[in-house]
């Protein structure tokens, strides 16, 4: 039985990496636009693992396909974790990046070398046909730059610097990021746990 795997997104750049990195499990790979599902998905769950569950749940429920959903953020230790789940929402919806990065490097003024930690977070959570739930999550280390630099990425990738690179995450070409991204490492942790999956169906 040949699968189609839909995520829960609409965001093409990130269509693009998933069907990258999916590709070779033999399965269709579409959004859930391309799905026909537009469902209403209110993120209200505490962790990233229980709002990726949520959409892909939500999108399961009109599919019924293996549905994939991914949920993630900037986790900064100096202020306890925040933004974190709240990343997308941070400040308010519609305040710019710019603001926000200049947010957190204000809030960070005093924060030396290690203290200024963080990484992007990502889990992706896998309905299957018969509702069972797989989770996989990885995360991007780096730290806190004194000023935003780059202008490849989007989001907080500005103002997190990858020591390894000697650059922030904005700065990186897409193979270098590709190799150590939150997203990419949870989705190749995903292909396995679903190669397992179509494998013993098979």
């Amino acid at each position: 039985m040949k699968h189609r795997i839909v995520f829960a997104t609409g965001n093409a750049g990130k269509m693009k990496e998933i069907r990258l990195i999916l590709g070779d499990l033999g399965c269709e790979v579409v959004s859930m636009k391309e799905a026909g599902a537009n469902p209403e998905i209110v993120e209200n769950g505490a962790s990233f693992a229980e709002n990726a569950e949520i959409k892909a749940r939500a999108v399961w429920a009109c599919t019924g396909d293996i549905v994939l959903a991914d949920d993630s953020g900037l986790v900064v230790d100096y202020i306890g974790g925040e933004p974190g789940i709240y990343s997308a929402r941070y400040m308010g919806e519609d305040t710019s990046y710019e603001i926000k990065n200049r947010n957190i490097i204000e809030r960070l003024a005093g924060a030396k070398e290690q203290e200024r930690a963080a990484r992007f977070v990502c889990n992706i959570a896998a309905i299957l046909p018969d509702g069972r739930v797989l989770h996989t999550q990885a995360s991007m280390e780096g730290l806190i730059a004194q000023e935003p630099a780059g202008c490849g990425g989007f989001g907080y990738d500005p103002i997190l610097y990858i020591p390894e690179f000697g650059k922030t995450s904005a700065e990186l070409t897409i193979g270098q990021k590709n190799q150590i991204s939150h997203r990419g490492k949870a989705l190749e942790a995903m292909k396995a746990e679903l190669k397992n999956v179509l494998e013993e169906e098979s």
